[in-house]
């Protein structure tokens, strides 16, 4: 009977156990990736040759391969890594200026491609008070911390037309190109000429 059952159990085993046995990486066909052609780093522009938005579009990764950031990224994001490959900050991502003080007369400069730009200032010297978010903006592009009273100045680098007809030809509320916003009053509105 020991026997009898130990030759079911020997049967059982066989019948679930394959009669050879693979390993999981034999069992498919493995292809091997094509070597990237030469032509594809041909399409790779120069931060220099980038001329519209059809310029920013990667090539793509050749057939079986992973793309990189540089074969992939469009746009934007494609125009940072063409220019970072040079050297080149696009965005001009330093900080600001934190060895001085700015004033009216030499005011801390922040650069904006847009039409406004936000600005936090922690105080001089760096980090003397609690981050203040500052505004400027293209009609008011200096602004003064109300706590330590560093002065900051917009300096518009962005493009001269308005791609999104924006423009002063009627299209405001008053006929300014304008939305129908006013700006809030601050304590400077009522200084008197002379302390000014």
């Amino acid at each position: 009977m020991f026997l009898q059952r130990s030759a079911i159990a020997a049967a059982r085993r066989a019948a679930v156990s394959p009669v050879i046995k693979r390993s999981f990486t034999s069992s498919f066909v493995r292809r091997e990736a094509a070597p990237a052609s030469s032509s594809n780093a041909g399409k790779i522009k120069k931060f220099e040759e980038v001329k519209d938005e059809t310029d920013l579009i990667g090539p793509g990764a050749a057939v079986g391969t992973v793309p990189t950031d540089l074969e992939q990224a469009t746009g934007l994001e494609r125009f940072e890594i063409l220019g970072k490959m040079q050297g080149i900050d696009v965005f001009d991502m330093k900080p600001l200026d934190a060895s001085r003080k700015g004033t009216l007369e030499n005011p801390i400069i922040v650069k904006s491609a847009g039409d406004e730009q936000y600005a936090g200032c922690t105080g001089y010297p760096a980090d003397s008070h609690v981050t203040i978010w500052l505004t400027m903006s293209r009609d008011r592009p200096i602004e003064r911390c109300p706590e330590c009273g560093n002065v900051l100045k917009m300096d518009y680098v962005g493009p001269t037309e308005d791609a999104h007809g924006h423009d002063d030809h009627g299209h405001g509320a008053h006929g300014d190109g304008h939305h129908n916003y006013e700006e809030p009053k601050s304590f400077a509105d009522f200084v008197r000429p002379e302390y000014r």
